[in-house]
């Protein structure tokens, strides 16, 4: 294929950072090794500068410059389920099923994702293809590979996006990105774009920055290839009983749905649910702990999750899946509940993980195990069990020290 890439195009001049030069520099075996040629390592390489201003980066003796974390994580869900960016997205999603309908109904059937789901992925990453992605590619990748908290797997990122380049999927100049290095119409790193990639308009490539339909059959491949089960819901919202354990609240605790309905949880709404359906095997989802909606959430759930890992993107992916074709919003309003800044949450994990409760990511994301691991701290400790990170539970924790 043509090597369709302009020397420094989309990279800004900056000061030599010497340090990131030498990193750059010993990317060259690997690099290689991988398939990559030296004129297009030295292309894309040349006048390359970190971006220090970046979220989620590592930068010993510097100030915190980073921009806000991924909203996924430092937002309560009543801010980032907001009503009116829902129904937005749904009414847009309902003219584009139409727009779309012979394309997506293909998908549908080839894949076994509904189409809602799909577009709803589309509608969660880019607003439908109209949020312009900010950053250059290549330097984003390089910047989280040199100080970012996951190195590996960029560095690895860094040389499929060098591979992407060189073998003409993408332009340098049309390879924008997030911050996180994702890029194209629904948002995938250069090593899902190898993985998962689909040519669904049959033009001899795959093209997610520009092809609709590429775009939209490479985030079903990816759903298929990650587990998704066709016929499946994504989650079922329910009431829970007053007796509910929100420590229950993990993907290891696993039920089929009607022990659930048998323990107390309701459908909301009266909906009435088949055998299969019942049948079916779930875990229990509280994104606020004992306040704001509950969910039973099936194998589906997960595998978008694995598509973003956050447990708000995927309520977000799925709700707005579902106002594509009903027009209710949750069924039970969410909390007027506050966040906990990172650095809190971030405290709370190290005791918890001190005091044998929590064994996952010192992250300061107040995630599912977090949630859990919190509720158990507030049983041991006589407190209120809500499994929600709160003022007084950080207080509590001091107190203990």
């Amino acid at each position: 294929m043509i090597f369709a890439i302009a020397l420094g195009a989309g990279v800004p001049a900056y000061a030599a950072d010497a340090g990131f030069t030498r990193f750059i520099t010993s990317l060259w075996a690997d690099a290689q090794q991988a398939g990559v040629s030296r004129a297009t390592f030295d292309t894309v390489t040349t006048g390359l500068e970190p971006d220090y201003k970046l979220p989620d980066l590592i930068l010993p003796g510097r100030p915190a410059t980073g921009a806000p974390s991924q909203a996924e994580f430092v937002q309560v869900p009543a801010d980032y389920l907001k009503e009116g960016s829902i129904a937005r997205l749904a009414a847009e999603g309902q003219r584009l099923m139409q727009k779309y309908g012979p394309t997506l109904n293909a998908i549908e059937k080839r894949f076994g994702v509904p189409a809602p789901i799909i577009l709803a992925i589309w509608g969660r990453e880019t607003d439908y293809g109209r949020y312009t992605l900010p950053y250059d590619a290549m330097r984003v990748l390089a910047t989280q590979a040199y100080v970012g908290r996951r190195k590996d797997q960029y560095r690895t990122e860094f040389i499929d996006g060098l591979l992407l380049l060189q073998n003409g999927v993408v332009s340098r100049k049309n390879f924008r990105a997030s911050w996180g290095g994702a890029t194209g119409l629904t948002q995938f790193l250069p090593s899902e774009l190898a993985k998962h990639g689909v040519d669904f308009d049959g033009d001899g490539r795959v093209d997610i920055w520009t092809s609709v339909p590429d775009a939209l059959a490479s985030a079903a491949q990816q759903l298929v290839n990650k587990g998704w089960q066709p016929g499946v819901r994504w989650a079922y919202e329910a009431r829970a009983p007053a007796s509910v354990d929100c420590t229950e609240g993990v993907p290891e605790v696993k039920k089929p749905i009607g022990d659930w309905l048998r323990e107390g949880f309701l459908p909301v709404r009266g909906q009435k649910l088949t055998a299969d359906e019942r049948a079916q095997p779930a875990s229990l989802l509280q994104p606020e702990g004992i306040y704001g909606p509950s969910f039973l959430t099936t194998k589906n759930y997960f595998v978008i999750k694995e598509y973003n890992f956050s447990d708000l993107y995927v309520l977000f992916v799925g709700h707005l899946a579902d106002r594509m074709t009903s027009p209710l919003p949750f069924a039970t309003p969410w909390s007027a509940s506050t966040q906990l800044r990172s650095r809190d949450v971030e405290a709370m994990q190290r005791h918890l993980t001190r005091i044998g409760l929590y064994k996952d990511k010192i992250d300061g994301k107040a995630g599912m195990l977090t949630r859990a691991a919190l509720g158990a701290y507030q049983k041991s400790a006589k407190l209120k069990v809500d499994c929600w990170p709160s003022d007084a539970v950080l207080r509590a924790m001091n107190a203990a020290h």
